[in-house]
Parts: C-alpha cells; structure tokens; sequence
C-alpha cells in the first residue's frame, strides 16, 4: 500500500530532524576539525585516512604526474606533508578531464516527478548506478506503491548553447526491483528499459559505486549535481568542504535545497562518496527550527526559509554493506551485481569452513560472496563432484622436447580447463607479439587442473567451532573464521604481514571506508588496507589467504594437490614451468618432486605471495631459496595485485632472478592474461620456445 503525500513530507522532516540531532551530537568533533581547519591544517584527517586518500588519487589518475613530480618532488619533505600536497593539487589542479568527465556523471542524474491529481509535480533527483538501477533518498521513494505514480526525467538541463535540453521521461519499474531502508534513507528502484529496449544505463551512462577506501577526507570538497527546488540540474561547485565524517553519514558545507534529495555526491574524480538525504537546519534552545531571519519556523513558512547550517549525506559504503545483506532471489541478485564489481556486490560466492548445510558458493568475475539459493549444492555435495582434469600438450609441440606447463591459482573450481588453458595462451600471445616473437597454439600448452580438488578439499572441511554462516558475515568477519579454523593459526599472520609489507603503518586506527568498517575487530585493519591499495576486494584477499593457509598448513590438501599437477605433467625434456598466484606456491613445492628426466630451464612466478616469510617459511624446501635445477627465473608483480603487494622476491637469498614491476589493467591487477601480455614475461618465455637461449 502506498503512503500518503503527509507521511512522505513526514519521512522528510524525520529525516532532517535525525540530521540536526546527529549534527549536534558530533559538535565537539566539528569544532575540532574547524579549529584545525582555522589553525592553518587543509586536511584535519588522520594519517592513514590521508595516506590512503593520495595513493586512490595516484592509482586512478586523479593528478596529472607533471603535477605531481614538480610540486611532490621539487622540495623535500616527509611522507604525510606528500600525502597532503596530493590531496591539495587534486582540489586546485584539475586536468581537462575534469570538466567532461563531470558532464559524463551529470548525464546520469534525473529529476524525479510524482503524479497527483492529475498534476505533475518535480519532487527530488536520482542517479543511475547500474544499466537498469537508479538510488534516490527513501524519502524521496518510500515504497514500491508511491513510487509507481512517479517518473523520472532525463536531460532536464540547459544546454551549452544556453537552451532547454530535450527531456526524455522514462518510467520507474519497482515490480522489477525495489529495495529501501529508513534510517539510511536510500531506495534503489530499476527503471524501465526505452522503448526500444535498451537500459537507461547504456542511454545516460551510470556511476560505478566502490567499497574501496580512499575516496574522502576531512577538508576535502565535494560537488553536487541534482535538481534544487525541481528546476533543471544544477551543480554546486567548489565552495563546499567535508566537516565530519561519521559511521554511516557525512556532513559537508555544500549549496543545496531540498529538491536536490537524492542526488550524488562527488569527490574531484567523479566518484559517487555519499548520497546527499537532507540539510541540517539551524535550531533554538529549545530545539525549534528557525528561519534565516533568527525567528521560529513553521510549515507555513516553506522549506526555503529555513536557516540550513550544513548538509548531510548517507556514506556509500554504508549503503552498499547494507545491499550486500539482503535477502533476495537469483533474479533481483543479479540485478543487484551489475552495479560492477567496484560495489563489493558483483560476486557470486565462496564456500569457507563448514557451511550450514543448504548454502552454496561461486565465483563470479574475481569477486567473491556468499549467497544461500534454492537448490543449491551442500558441502557435503561438493566433496563428490568428480574433478576434472588436466590437459595434457600435443606430443608434438616444440619438437616433443621442450614444455610449456601452465599452473594457475586458486578459485577455478566451476571453470573449463580448455577455457583456462586458451585464456592463458591469449595473454602469452599478446606480449609475445609486443616481444616480436612468434605465437602459440593453445594445444600446446600443458595444463594441470587442480581447481575442483583443492575447492572440495576446502569446501568439505569440518568445523571445530561450530557452522559459519558466510552469508551473514562482512569480509573481515569472514577473515576472522578463517582465522580461527586455521589448522596452525597462521592465517592472521599471513593477512597482517601483507598488509605491513603493503605499508599498513604498525600504530593508530586505519582510514575506514569499505565492509564491516567499525563492525569488527582485528582483522578489519589489514584487511580493508589491502583492499585500498589493490584492484582486489577484501573477499577475494581473505579467500585467497585462506586457501594459501589451508595448503600450506594441511598436509593432506598439499599431498592432494601436487598428485593432481603430476597427473598431468611431461617426464622428460626441459621444463618451462609458469605459475600463477597460488599455483607458484604449489610450483616451488612441484620443483622438489620433478623426475630426473625433467630439466626446468625456466620458471615464470606472476602474482605471487611468495616474498612473505609466513608463505616461504613453510614450503617444502623451508624459507627463501633458489629452486633447485631451475637455470633462469622471472618474477612478474604488479603493485596494485594485493596477493603480490608488498612482496617481491627482494631477499637475497632468493639468488639471481629477474624482478618484472607492471602495470596491470584496472581491475584486472591479478588477472593472468595481464601478466602474460607483459613482453618482458613472454618475451623470457618465447625466447627459450625459439632455441635463442
């Protein structure tokens, strides 16, 4: 049943009420900030939040680099004074991306129109964040029934040429999908698809939300684009600042009206940090609104006159943690993953320690989750799925003595080894094409598959604590199962020194702005700064310790796996062994076991954790160590890969081996066409295939 154009008002002015009370609750932390801010401080943030919010910049080109290089090092001056110069040049030197880039984003938002009484009347803005999903304020959208009589209007705007845009009205379609929540006043509704049956996403574009850390800080500007008062879109611009930054919502000092309910708030790099729900307006002792004269408002009075002393928005974050704990069917889950894979909610699941007995996991693009379904397999289903198995090569390829042996990493248990194998051999054939080598066929390429095996290995373990249920965890919650269904208790070793070896400063409380910030303990910290300063979400890096932990810990998960690799391996002629997150673990074990006949001339680490001493300590041939018989080693690393952050094989010890720093595709930090494409990797590769070495 749909409410009532009073209880929406009444949503509204709930709404700013709870603003204004949370806004007087965090006074002495505003006075704080203003007092810092007066005191000469731009940014008033905490050291890590500001470490973090630089390095975002960097790593997504928010700064040009001649920018940077003149004012960053052209004086010396310590890491956190750099931190704070990046963030500044980001405020005051935009490049010309900013300004069509800001076009492409405003593109995206809508005015919002509720039908009543035969009038049509502009009641709030929305945004697009997915090709068929749009996120208003729950007030402005409170139910499935209301929201039925509204529409929403594309291209409401001014053009360049200083002339009413040409509008396109396009219908909300909450029987699809509708999802809200009060206290975080969001909704997210789909919107129809156009008349010739395209998603509005793929017309206007949409905003590509993220989890990650990084995107705000303390005396930073924010910039608005919505629909004030329901006149065409409007920006606000420059003249605005981040005061204070709470659990679940932020204040800032931006232009806006109440029309504007719904909109997108942006840092300088067009990403979406909050959506704005309310003003906060100026109160009495005794707790009456006033208006801008100093006198007590009434309703008579109108929004317009009130004295608005700040705004505040709900933090995306917060929005998308919330969404990642809904329950609800395959369709609207699906929907729900296009928001990408930035949101955290692009994940099909994975199966952790002693799943309750009707919940399933998958993999779905890199990203990982659980979900419980109807029908799904048990884990004690999951330990009979037969493996699958290896692809041998053609015994002719390379004149019958020379091998190529692909071993990959973990999480490929609902994947084709074909499928696999050709992946591989794409990525190999592009940097051997920028190597000016010749290609390769993807029948010649060894591939060992152990994928099912080590997934029904881990999918079958028997918890001693009792049933996690994964579905109702945030990542580091998970993290800390992991850690106590660890066989030895290294896992948390393992999180912590990654996260060290990626800069994680060893005092003070980390920047939070992903899953669970706040909600849980020890190993949230780490976790969540991994995440900011990788391509990989905290589900995937905490799955990924897990499995390493359980292979490296569990004897018989490492016996079962390397009998999987050996089923499919050559027994003589030379060996070029290349090996991918997990698997160069698993490598350098399969090293100690080669039959004699097999000479490894060359082996090929790509994404590895290897340089951890919590890994290399407990490899069959203890600690860092140049594998025996191998004549040439390349290790390949990207530093936005958290699996390999932090962790080149620096350590002497290691012996002589080439270290290969790339830089991988965004999101695609891990990914090992990536590493292959690399013409230094293939090129080490295609020159021992051509005889040249």
């Amino acid at each position: 049943m749909s409410v009532t154009g009073r209880s929406n008002e009444e949503l509204h002015e709930q709404a700013a009420a709870e603003a204004a009370r949370r806004y007087e609750d965090s006074a002495a932390e505003r006075e704080r900030v203003e007092d810092r801010l007066a005191a000469g401080i731009r940014f008033p943030d905490d050291p890590d939040a500001l470490a973090v919010r630089a390095d975002r910049i960097l790593d997504r080109g928010g700064l040009s680099p001649s920018a940077v290089v003149a004012s960053i090092h052209g004086e010396a001056m310590d890491l956190p004074d750099a931190n704070e110069r990046i963030i500044n040049l980001s405020n005051e030197l935009q490049a010309w991306s900013f300004l069509p880039r800001g076009v492409r984003v405003g593109a995206t938002v809508a005015r919002i129109t509720l039908r009543r009484d035969g009038r049509e009347l502009p009641h709030g803005t929305g945004f697009m964040v997915s090709p068929r999903l749009m996120m208003t304020n729950h007030h402005v959208l409170p139910d499935e029934g209301f929201t039925r009589d509204c529409f929403v209007e594309f291209n409401a705007q001014i053009t360049a040429d200083n002339v009413p845009d040409t509008v396109v009205r396009m219908e909300l379609d909450p029987g699809t999908f509708f999802a809200a929540d009060r206290r975080l006043d969001f909704a997210l509704v789909a919107v129809a698809p156009t008349p010739d049956g395209r998603p509005p996403g793929e017309v206007f574009g949409w905003n590509r939300l993220s989890v990650q850390l990084g995107k705000l800080v303390l005396g930073e500007k924010v910039n608005i684009i919505g629909h004030p008062q329901g006149r065409l879109k409007e920006i606000a611009l420059r003249d605005n600042a981040v005061l204070v930054r709470l659990d679940d919502f932020v204040h800032y000092t931006t232009d806006t009206e109440p029309g504007n309910s719904g909109s997108p708030v942006f840092n300088d790099q067009w990403e979406v940090v909050a959506l704005h729900h309310s003003g906060v307006p100026k109160k009495d002792d005794q707790g009456r609104l006033l208006r801008k004269d100093g006198r007590p408002w009434n309703p008579g009075d109108g929004d317009d006159a009130i004295d608005w002393v700040a705004n505040e928005g709900v933090r995306i974050s917060s929005i998308l943690k919330h969404l990642a704990g809904l329950d609800l069917d395959p369709g609207r889950r699906t929907l729900l993953a296009e928001l990408g894979p930035d949101s955290g909610l692009d994940r099909g699941t994975v199966t952790g320690p002693a799943l309750q007995p009707e919940q399933t996991t998958a993999v779905v693009s890199g990203g990982t989750a659980p979900q419980t379904t109807a029908g799904a397999v048990t884990a004690r289903e999951a330990r009979a799925v037969p493996p699958k198995g290896g692809l041998p090569a053609r015994g002719t390829a390379f004149g019958g003595r020379r091998h190529v042996v692909f071993l990959h990493g973990r999480d490929q248990q609902s994947k084709e080894p074909v499928d696999l194998r050709r992946k591989w051999t794409a990525g190999l054939n592009r940097g051997l094409t920028l190597a000016a080598l010749a290609p390769v066929d993807p029948e010649d390429m060894w591939f060992p598959f152990y994928g099912t095996r080590l997934h029904n290995l881990v999918s079958g373990r028997e918890s001693t604590t009792g049933a996690i249920g994964l579905d109702q965890m945030s990542a580091a919650a998970a993290a800390e199962a992991f850690a106590a269904e660890s066989p030895t208790g290294s896992y948390e070793q393992l999180l912590y020194e990654a996260a060290t070896r990626a800069g994680m400063p060893q005092d003070g409380p980390a920047a939070t702005e992903g899953f669970g910030a706040g909600l849980v303990g020890a190993l949230h910290r780490p976790l969540s700064w991994l995440a900011a300063r990788s391509d990989l979400d905290e589900w995937t890096i905490a799955t990924f310790l897990r499995d390493v932990d359980l292979y490296l810990a569990d004897a018989a998960v490492r016996q079962a796996v390397l009998d999987s690799v050996l089923e499919t391996m050559p027994t003589e002629g030379e060996l070029v062994l290349v090996t991918h997150s997990l698997g160069t673990v698993v490598g350098m074990d399969l090293l100690t076991r080669l039959p004699d006949g097999l000479d490894p001339v060359l082996l090929v680490t790509a994404g590895s954790p290897l340089g951890m001493d919590g890994v290399n300590g407990r490899l069959l041939a203890r600690g860092p160590h140049r594998p025996p018989r191998v004549r040439d080693w390349v290790n390949v690393w990207c530093p936005t890969d958290a699996v390999a952050i932090g962790c080149p094989l620096a350590d002497e010890r290691w012996g002589k081996l080439t270290q290969l720093a790339v830089a991988n595709g965004r999101d695609r930090a891990h990914d090992i066409d990536e590493y292959l494409a690399h013409p230094g990797a293939a090129g080490a590769i295609g020159s021992v295939l051509a005889g040249r070495v």
